[in-house]
């Protein structure tokens, strides 16, 4: 048996994750408060439903860039009146609170719909080496879109890294280290075999590092959400990572009049585009890196799609579908 049967042999073709972006929660600028993004939430989670109905496993992960951005923003405003908030600290509130927003209109859903499929949001760590060169270079954009001019000032009156997001605009950068390990693994697997839905691994998980004694402590960085996504599903034996971001399809030569919409891509493919710079860096790029990691690693599929294209039978969703 090779190495790519026995990975093929270990996956679990009843399991889906779910990776859900942070700017999929917030519709566009003039809705992004909670209650906005409670409602996104809720929309989501309608569409999550029928791959449960279906008879599939699902775990969730989700985004937090934009979540995060505004947390530390408050904080900066607030900095004259009350302590800051560390950045590990606004990611594990960001994973709490957006959890529990997408567990509860999971159940609501499950209980209009007549499911009785148990819902469990499990606050995760993430594990990264804190030689990890993002530290000194930091590349992953955060909080809401701004023009130039006022990132710049941010820049030179906070001391913010700041840079262009993909011709959206500029955004904070922060660093992005590697996800290494899932410290709560085997609670979510429990969870899972128990047939819970659960939504785990939030924003990337809470990057945290090992002491020499074997204790945990937590780094200032963000960890890219799509990245962990990937090695949870890979971890867990997942057959199948679906990407849910504000696209429909992946697109070669993306916001120009030459756009290609693509149904179905290969990972050789996949690597050709990445070569050809076809894909932004901090946005389309790092989904594909993943797709790529876990199809090679035993996944099966990778389907790339907005979350209201979501349906129970999996090949029929509208997006693009990545296969080894």
């Amino acid at each position: 048996m090779t190495i790519r049967q026995k990975l093929e042999s270990e996956t679990d073709a009843s399991l889906v994750v779910i990776a859900i972006g942070g700017n999929s929660l917030i519709k566009d600028g003039e809705h992004m408060d909670v209650l906005d993004q409670y409602r996104a939430a809720g929309e989501t989670s309608h569409y999550i439903v029928p791959i449960v109905e279906h008879g599939y496993r699902v775990v969730v992960t989700h985004g937090n860039g934009p979540q995060v951005g505004f947390i530390l923003l408050r904080s900066e405003l607030a900095r004259d009146v009350i302590h800051q908030v560390p950045l590990a600290n606004c990611v594990a509130d960001t994973q709490g609170a957006i959890g529990f927003q997408i567990a509860q209109c999971l159940r609501n859903e499950f209980i209009r719909q007549g499911v009785t499929t148990p819902v469990a949001s499990v606050v995760t760590q993430v594990v990264v080496d804190p030689a990890d060169p993002s530290f000194t270079n930091p590349t992953k954009p955060i909080g809401p879109f701004m023009k130039e001019e006022e990132a710049r000032r941010h820049a030179e009156r906070d001391g913010w890294v700041v840079g262009e997001d993909a011709g959206r605009g500029w955004r904070r950068l922060v660093p992005s280290p590697e996800p290494l390990e899932i410290i709560e693994l085997s609670t979510i697997r429990t969870l899972v075999e128990h047939g819970t839905v659960v939504i785990a691994a939030g924003g990337g998980g809470i990057p945290v590092v090992y002491k020499p004694d074997g204790t945990l402590r937590p780094r200032p960085a963000v960890i890219d959400k799509d990245a962990a996504s990937c090695l949870l599903a890979t971890q867990l034996g997942a057959a199948v990572l679906i990407i849910s971001t504000n696209v429909d399809k992946v697109a070669l030569n993306y916001g120009t009049p030459e756009a290609i919409e693509l149904d179905r891509m290969t990972t050789s493919e996949c690597r050709k585009y990445l070569a050809e710079g076809q894909f932004a860096a901090g946005s389309m790029q790092p989904k594909i890196e993943s797709a790529i990691d876990f199809l090679e690693q035993g996944g099966r599929e990778v389907i790339i799609t907005q979350p209201h294209n979501l349906k129970g039978e999996l090949s029929e969703i509208y997006g693009t579908h990545i296969v080894l």
